[in-house]
C-alpha cells in the first residue's frame, strides 16, 4: 500500500457557509492525485456548540477527464435544463456476463438513497 506524501499544491475557496479545498498530493510511487474537500460549520442543537462537518473525495488522474465531463454536464444541465449525453453510456456500467463491471444487477431494484443520505462522519 502506498502512503501519501505532503501536499504539492493547495487552494481553499470560501463559499458562503462552506469552504472547498483542492489539494494535489503525491504517492510514494510518484503518482499525483487530487483531494477535493468540503467543510461547513454546523450548529449542534443538543450541545449548543458548532462543529465542522467535512467531506472528501480522492480523484486520480485516470479519472480526471470523466470527472471533468461529468461536472461540466451537471453544470450545463443546471444552466440550460437540457439533459446532456452521459459521459459513460449505461451499457458500459452493466455487463450481463460479468456483474463485477456495474453497480446493479439488471434484476436488482435501484436504491432511492442519494449521496445526501450518507453520513460521512468518521
Amino acid at each position: 500500500m502506498e502512503h501519501r506524501k505532503e501536499e504539492l499544491y493547495s487552494q481553499a475557496i470560501p463559499a458562503g457557509k462552506r469552504r472547498y479545498f483542492f489539494d494535489v498530493k503525491e504517492t510514494r510511487g510518484g503518482d499525483k492525485f487530487i483531494t477535493i474537500a468540503e467543510s461547513r460549520r454546523i450548529f449542534d442543537n443538543n450541545t449548543g456548540e458548532f462543529y465542522i462537518d467535512k467531506n472528501k473525495i480522492f480523484l486520480y488522474k485516470e479519472d480526471f477527464e470523466k470527472f471533468r465531463k461529468g461536472l461540466a454536464n451537471a453544470i450545463s444541465f443546471i444552466e440550460t435544463g437540457i439533459e446532456p449525453e452521459p459521459v459513460v453510456p449505461e451499457s458500459e456500467f452493466r455487463n450481463d456476463d460479468d456483474h463485477s463491471n456495474g453497480f446493479f444487477d439488471k434484476d436488482e431494484e435501484k436504491s432511492s438513497y442519494t449521496i445526501d443520505d450518507i453520513d460521512f462522519k468518521y
